[in-house]
């Protein structure tokens, strides 16, 4: 389907690259999943599909809510003939479809907002990719992927002067979330580079393309046959480029911060500390994490989507030798899970 000649591309070239660069165990078992779901149901409705909404379209409702939402009407029925509180009844209601989080998230990014660059607020979150869920406070529009970005934002911002920020880098940038924030307001002036691995890569190329179709947004077809990715370069033709892993290997220059948020933890040790040699050698000022602390689950008979190895907090120490952690958090811009797993904010600055 000619809709689809780049993601078909991508993923026959990632069949040629070094095992770094090509899925570990835990995307290994989803992305044939993806692939199918978007040539299915159309990459058009890509954050309303049920495979993406499972690994990189992150949402607050409970789960299987946004699929049927008839599956609760049951419990709520029940609830409202034990109570007469109609308030009562809406919490409720907005404890099962995520806006109670989302709104408390919101709080947060509100009262720690600093008005500085990188700027997050007047950017409002695009409907590109049809979403089941998103949220709208005082006239923007958010989604959990927007608020996580938006809040770890505002966290490396109360930690270190942000100001000088130009260049910014990420590997494994989902759907394209950091890239519509940071472009997404002029003041910021920022150049935006992200790698990831097909079909991912495909899905943030596509919504990066049409939410800035004012901007010239570089994918891998442009710059596949490149020997050299020169920084400098190409911010003279591009405002940002999105591409595959492998090109990682290729980019010259110097990057101002370096972002990974979630993705690392979902990869094993070998392959992180790959990409972490490549990040050392483009000496970021600032590096900005986004892990569970205690690791990502081990891949078993019971959990098809696991590691092998599982990344735990302190390892990024080892990883990035010449930086000095400077913050860590996960009780306000980050998250505890109801388990008690903490997914974690890590700010590292160069020594």
């Amino acid at each position: 389907m000619e809709k689809y000649k780049l993601l078909d591309l991508m993923i026959k070239d990632n069949k040629k690259q070094k095992e770094f660069y090509k899925p570990t165990s835990f995307w290994a078992a989803c992305s044939e999943s993806i692939v199918e779901d978007l040539k299915e149901n159309g990459i058009e409705n890509f954050r309303a599909l049920k495979t993406p909404r499972s690994f990189f379209v992150p949402t607050y409702a409970f789960l299987n809510y946004l699929d049927d939402r008839s599956f609760y009407d049951n419990v709520k029925d029940e609830l409202k003939k034990a109570i007469s509180d109609f308030k009562m009844s809406r919490k409720f209601d907005n404890l099962l479809n995520g806006y109670s989080q989302a709104f408390s998230d919101y709080r947060v990014l509100k009262a720690t907002n600093i008005d500085k660059k990188p700027f997050i607020n007047k950017v409002s979150e695009s409907s590109i990719g049809n979403p089941l869920e998103q949220f709208e406070f005082e006239g923007r529009k958010f989604s959990r992927s927007f608020l996580n970005y938006s809040l770890g934002l505002n966290f490396l911002k109360s930690h270190v002067d942000s100001c000088s920020i130009k260049t910014v880098m990420e590997i494994g940038g989902g759907f394209g979330t950091l890239g519509e924030i940071l472009l997404g307001d002029e003041r910021n002036e920022i150049f935006y580079i992200n790698f990831d691995i097909p079909p991912v890569s495909y899905v943030s190329t596509y919504y990066l393309q049409n939410v800035f179709k004012d901007k010239n947004i570089a994918d891998y077809k442009d710059l596949k046959d490149e020997n050299i990715l020169n920084i400098e370069q190409l911010k003279t033709k591009y405002a940002g480029i999105n591409t595959c892993s492998w090109q990682i290997e290729k980019i010259e220059g110097e990057i101002d911060l370096f972002v990974n948020f979630i993705s690392f933890q979902e990869m094993e040790p070998d392959v992180v500390n790959n990409y972490c040699e490549n990040i050392r050698r483009l000496k970021p000022k600032f590096v900005l994490l986004r892990n569970i602390q205690e690791g990502k689950k081990k891949k078993d008979a019971d959990t098809l989507y696991g590691v092998e190895k599982p990344i735990l907090a302190e390892d990024y120490d080892i990883f990035l030798p010449e930086y000095k952690l400077v913050a860590v958090d996960s009780s306000i811009f980050g998250f505890i899970t109801e388990d008690n797993f903490h997914s974690q904010l890590r700010l590292y600055k160069r020594k």
